[in-house]
């Protein structure tokens, strides 16, 4: 099994370098003798794109058409206008995560008795090597992430994402002011350039934190969410759970240490370590070691749960907070279907990359991945089927396509995830018409408004 995914990870860096003509020395190093952690789909928000669409592990570039794209269902289609929303590539961790993973790594040098040889392993070869100036700093893997994606959504829709329309600056790009982001955006660009040999056009963008940053704008949810800690009571609940209270159990037999030297925090720590130097440096860390596939499953579920209660269905201001990206998205459709009535749309593409705090709020407002019964602390065993799983959603470089196509019939819109199809909700049709679209969501579109949604209660005077 280790000799064929190695020939796999061969090939796969290989072919990348020959297409793409960009260095990746780095990530080819640290990944040519590596395999995949069995883990790897439950890192949630910490995975990596390739585990959701796993045939780009043998050919990043690869554009999987089997999936019903550009087939609207209608006769004579054209696509006039494609709006993706991206979520950053490939980062490192936060500072505070960085201190927490810190702290780990000190425990298990001065107090692990294990002798096994995957903890000799951290001992003697292993060495703390991220530092607290990281901060979710954009990594290569990242811009890697963010100029495969251009290239591959170039190939889906050619007539859109073109050097005809780069040039003419028919292609629009919009970001968050977070360097994570603004670096993925010129990656993005960079991708683009290279792919057309274009040299006398450099990146550009425009910062605009109130549509890819709006929840830090929306007072209400900084007020009953972001500084509220009874909001993410679920996730304290989860914490002090009986699987959690195993999987801190089992950690502490392997590491040999006892069972109060081992904290919720301390299993999240090894678990973002076993994540991170997946993610970053496609290495199956000696730190996985410590999960099997049921541990993974209940941190996965403590990570879905934060994020359910803190960006998704749990609060309504959660998605009430996007109002302003939805209708600014709906605004651009609108306005490529006014303009295709003279033949010419003058943004045929806008790219705009944010956050996962950017997009499961939207995904929340439009009604996707919305489970029957509710994410809580005590329905874990009845969740394994849950739709809300972030590992699938996103994942970094996670994008929302949508995607305007002019029909005989009428315009139709098609929603895709991470480059994949999805039918909008309540609606069978995999491209519906526009018009039908906007009927689905016609409440919001005609109320939704952010400074009201996000206003304070005044207090009595």
């Amino acid at each position: 099994m280790t000799t064929a995914l190695s020939k796999q990870s061969l090939l796969f860096i290989t072919f990348s370098l020959a297409l793409t003509r960009f260095s990746y020395c780095s990530v080819a190093n640290a990944s040519v003798n590596s395999n995949i952690p069995a883990i790897a789909n439950h890192f949630g928000t910490k995975g990596r794109y390739e585990e959701v669409n796993r045939y780009l592990i043998n050919d990043i570039l690869s554009v999987n058409k089997n999936k019903s794209i550009l087939k609207p269902g209608c006769t004579n289609s054209t696509a006039i206008h494609v709006t993706a929303i991206i979520r950053h590539g490939t980062r490192y961790p936060s500072t505070k995560n960085i201190k927490m993973m810190q702290r780990l790594y000190d425990l298990v040098l001065n107090e692990a008795m294990n002798t096994d040889k995957w903890l000799k392993e951290i001992k003697t070869k292993w060495e703390m090597w991220y530092t607290d100036d990281m901060d979710g700093k954009l990594v290569e893997k990242g811009r890697d992430d963010h100029r495969h994606l251009a290239v591959r959504l170039a190939t889906l829709f050619p007539s859109l994402i073109s050097e005809e329309n780069l040039r003419a600056h028919r292609i629009r790009f919009i970001t968050s002011s977070k360097h994570r982001c603004v670096d993925s955006i010129v990656a993005f660009q960079e991708g683009l350039l290279n792919l057309w040999n274009v040299t006398e056009v450099g990146p550009s963008h425009k910062i605009n934190d109130g549509l890819m940053r709006f929840f830090d704008q929306c007072q209400k949810f900084v007020e009953d969410v972001e500084n509220n800690q009874t909001a993410l009571e679920e996730v304290h609940l989860f914490k002090a759970s009986a699987e959690m209270k195993r999987v801190q159990m089992k950690m502490a037999d392997q590491l040999q240490m006892p069972y109060n030297r081992i904290t919720p925090d301390l299993v999240e720590a090894a678990f973002f370590l076993c994540s991170y130097e997946f993610a970053i440096k496609s290495l199956n860390s000696a730190w996985c070691n410590l999960f099997d596939e049921t541990d993974a499953q209940v941190l996965e579920y403590k990570n879905d749960l934060k994020q359910y209660w803190k960006r998704g269905y749990g609060h309504d201001i959660n998605r009430k907070s996007s109002c302003n990206l939805f209708h600014d998205l709906f605004n651009r459709f609108d306005q490529a279907a006014r303009e295709i009535r003279f033949g010419h749309v003058s943004e045929a593409v806008t790219i705009q990359v944010g956050h996962a705090e950017t997009l499961l709020p939207l995904l929340a407002l439009m009604g996707f991945f919305r489970d029957e019964t509710a994410l809580t602390a005590d329905n874990f065993d009845v969740q394994n089927g849950r739709t809300f799983r972030t590992s699938r959603i996103v994942p970094y470089a996670a994008n929302l396509l949508f995607v305007l196509y002019d029909c005989s019939e009428g315009l139709r819109l098609q929603f895709l995830l991470n480059e994949t199809p999805q039918n909008f909700p309540d609606i069978m049709h995999q491209a519906p018409l526009y018009d039908t679209v906007r009927e689905t969501y016609r409440e919001l579109l005609h109320g939704c408004n952010f400074e009201k949604e996000c206003e304070l209660p005044r207090p009595n005077s």
